[in-house]
């Protein structure tokens, strides 16, 4: 009679074998006494720190090429280079919605006080040269609108929205790459913030204003009081050639009755 031997499994925690290649270069390792490196899953990523207020940035590079409404390519470097006293960039979703038509009328309407101090404003999306142009022709905007299809200057400055959207939000930069405002926020929103900004820098030239204005103010009174000076002593002159010549005339009517009563 054959006996039959029970085959016994191997322990279920037993690890396979690693593959050849694997375990040539691990023992390769081992033998110069280093460590086997593990390549982590996440190595390769770069983590990118958030933008926030008061950061400078390098312009030079930053945000990659973006094309201007009329086919313009630009980049923020240059258009900061350009401006006397930084960009203000606001980001809108879509070209002609009713809630980005919103928000570039409204910079569109108060464009000349945003712009006291020398800051260039534009508008950026991710939509097409076409689309931006009649976006800008309708509405008869004073500022360029940029095209980001890419969206590199956008997601640099963190307002680009998963997949491929854009949110709604305002970035101002200085001209030394001093970063004066970031952040997202409805149309309303978007224009108070460089409004504020405006305010706070034209602190001085407000004053500076009003002083000049008070001053002419006073000259223009004291010019004023000087014309009416003028006048009134005009009419006092005037007034004694009258009677000067009222005075004269009675003298020589009297010395002519004088004659005729002679002659009598």
């Amino acid at each position: 009679m054959v006996e039959l031997r029970k085959r016994n499994n191997p322990p279920s925690d037993a690890v396979p074998p690693p593959p050849k290649k694997v375990a040539s270069a691990v023992a390769s390792v081992a033998k110069n006494g280093e460590k086997p490196h593990t390549k982590s899953p996440t190595s390769n990523a770069t983590s990118r720190k958030k933008l926030e207020v008061g950061d400078i940035i390098e312009l030079e590079g930053f945000g990659g090429e973006i094309e201007t409404n009329d086919g313009k390519k630009t980049t923020l470097k240059s258009l900061v280079d350009e401006s006397k006293d930084g960009v203000v960039i606001f980001s809108y979703p879509k070209a002609s919605t009713p809630g980005c038509t919103t928000q570039a009328c409204l910079f569109r309407d108060e464009y000349t006080p945003l712009t006291a101090t020398g800051y260039s404003i534009f508008g950026i999306s991710n939509d097409s040269p076409k689309s931006n142009t009649t976006f800008k022709t309708k509405h008869n905007m004073p500022f360029t609108l940029l095209c980001d299809s890419a969206a590199s200057l956008i997601g640099a400055i963190g307002l680009k929205k998963a997949p491929k959207g854009t949110t709604r939000g305002v970035f101002v930069v200085s001209k030394a790459g001093k970063i004066e405002a970031l952040e997202p926020g409805g149309p309303g929103a978007t224009v108070e913030v460089v409004r504020n900004l405006v305010k706070g820098k034209g602190i001085t030239q407000d004053t500076d204003t009003e002083s000049a204005v008070q001053r002419q103010s006073a000259q223009a009174e004291n010019d004023t009081g000087q014309s009416a000076a003028m006048e009134i002593k005009g009419t006092d002159n005037d007034s004694s050639d009258k009677a000067k010549a009222e005075v004269a005339a009675e003298v020589a009517d009297s010395a002519e009755k004088l004659d005729e009563g002679k002659r009598i």
